[in-house]
Parts: C-alpha cells; structure tokens; sequence
C-alpha cells in the first residue's frame, strides 16, 4: 500500500460503481517498466517498438529520462528507435539516430546491427556499404547473429574481402538459434560461404572455438 492508497479509497466511496470499477481496473493495469534483460530480448525479436505500443505508450518518460539522464545503451537504442518512427512520440530522426548512435558507441551489440542495417538499406541515412560493414563487423564479433547473417549475405553479394569468409563462417558455423527462420538462413549462407572456401580453410573454420 502507498502513501495515495488511503486518499483513493476515500474517493472510491464517493463514486458510482461504474466509475469505481473503471479506477480499480486502471490502477491494476499500470505497466511495469522493462528489465535489461527484457528489453534486449524484445529489441533481438525486433519487439520493442510494439511493445511500446501494446504498452499504451505509458513508460515513455520512464524510456526518456533512462536514454537522456541514466545513459543506459539500451534504453537510449529504444528510444532512439522511438524517436525515428513516431511510436508514441512526435518524429524526430536526427535526435532518435543520434541516441541509437551513441549506444553503439558504447558497444550495445544490437545497436551496432541496426545501424550496420540501415546503412546497408539506406534508411534514414545514404546508403554506404563499407561502413555497413564496418558496423556488422563489430556486432557480429560480438556474438550478435543477426550481423553475422547480414555480413556473410553482404560478403556473398560481392561486398568486401574473401580473406573474411573464413571468419563469418566460423561464427555462423558455432551459432545457436531456435529461431527456425533464422536457422535457415544460417544453413543456406553457411552452404554458399563453403562453396567458395578451400577445402583446408574451412576444416579450420568448423574447428571447435
């Protein structure tokens, strides 16, 4: 019980029992603020702009004093992510890059992979493959599957060294995903990835890590 409980339940006497039941159910429904643990997970699903929604958009001061004051990379990537959307906030894409930018700076792995991605797309930036690369790169070194899928798909599309294929190979190759999506299409880089290896070079690259 807090300090309000008192001084609502006194309200609550006053009232219909329409209104009663509408104030019961609304303090009911207040939405807990995300772990980090929660919020990576939803931002790996690619969930958490509509989970800000489902949310009824209520946490996004909460999302903005934990980007702008607290500086926490996650949080900073969801509203950064918020801000170049429009999801519950006006849009403001400069602002919103310059947050998921500074959580890649800071080495958040799914921030380095969602620039890397734009970059590669072109989206809300001119589209520049070398740094696309460079990111996904990063992300990938850090065990972020999604980068490592990307850059093996960029590496196959004649974008960057063959001297890598043997790298991202090695990390798709010791990835673990129930994703089954995903999961294929590790498979089918993996295969297209060996096709273009020496046979001695990917012994190496299947080698326990």
């Amino acid at each position: 019980m807090n300090r309000f409980t008192p001084l609502i339940l006194m309200l609550l006497c006053g009232l219909p029992w329409q209104l009663k039941a509408q104030v019961t159910t609304e303090e009911l429904q207040v939405v807990q603020l995300y772990t980090q643990d929660e919020l990576l997970a939803l931002i790996r699903q690619n969930q958490h702009l509509k989970r800000v929604k489902a949310d009824d958009c209520q946490l996004v001061k909460d999302i903005e004093a934990r980007a702008d004051i607290m500086k926490l990379p996650s949080y900073q990537f969801l509203f950064g992510d918020m801000l170049a959307y429009g999801v519950c906030v006006p849009v403001n894409v400069e602002r919103g890059w310059d947050l998921m930018d500074e959580a890649a700076r800071q080495g958040l792995p799914e921030a380095l992979e969602q620039i890397g991605r734009y970059y590669q797309q072109g989206k809300f930036v001119q589209k520049d493959l070398v740094k696309a690369q460079s990111y996904l790169h990063e992300a990938s070194a850090m065990g972020n599957i999604n980068a490592q899928i990307r850059l093996a798909e960029l590496l196959l599309s004649g974008h960057g060294s063959p001297v890598d294929y043997e790298t991202v190979y090695r990390w798709l190759h010791h990835s673990v995903t129930a994703d089954k999506d995903l999961h294929q299409r590790i498979q089918t880089a993996l295969q297209k990835l060996a096709s273009r290896m020496p046979e001695p070079v990917l012994t190496r690259a299947k080698k326990p890590l």
